[in-house]
């Protein structure tokens, strides 16, 4: 298939945007308010374990790997798994200081694309320099935050909202039940 890489991505996408509700139903699920955040996120760091080393670890040795590996390459890749984790505990911290999924996981999947492509051109600067870069990239990136802004702020209130509250940007609701 020619764009087998687009089905990983969307799948990425959909585990993504169900890791921010899963993650606050498993907190709540613990019934402990004090201590659940992290009991929830000790759960998640041995999903890591078992996905992100076993499955890896499997292929690695079914493929006769040979175990040298650049230094540096060593490096990249410890530092994308720490920010990655830290982006995971950030996520638990945003609602354990009550931050509704919705609206965190809305501004983490506005923002992250933006600042994805800016550090991207930061590394990797276009051939000409910035002013070859199109007006249309600078528009997405735009239109990135507004969006993610205009899910933020106007997201459907939940079904048991009083005809008042359904009204009511989401911010509004969130700051009135916290």
């Amino acid at each position: 298939m020619k764009n087998t890489w687009m089905v990983f991505a969307l799948s990425t996408v959909l585990c993504w945007g169900l890791y921010g509700i899963f993650l606050h139903k498993g907190q709540v699920g613990m019934a402990d308010k004090e201590l659940g955040k992290y009991k929830a996120f000790l759960f998640v760091g041995i999903s890591y374990f078992l996905i992100a080393v076993l499955a890896p670890l499997a292929l690695l040795i079914k493929n006769g790997v040979k175990w040298q590996m650049p230094g540096g390459a060593i490096f990249w890749s410890l530092l994308a798994g720490v920010v990655g984790a830290l982006g995971a505990f950030f996520v638990l911290l945003a609602f354990a200081n009550k931050g509704m999924p919705s609206v965190v996981m809305s501004i983490i999947f506005a923002g992250a694309p933006i600042i994805n492509a800016i550090v991207a051109i930061a590394i990797h600067p276009p051939e000409g320099g910035l002013g070859t870069i199109r007006l249309p990239f600078f528009l997405g990136i735009v239109l990135a935050a507004l969006g993610g802004c205009l899910v933020t702020l106007y997201k459907p209130g939940p079904a048991k909202a009083s005809p008042d509250q359904a009204q009511k940007p989401a911010i509004e609701q969130a700051k009135e039940t916290n």
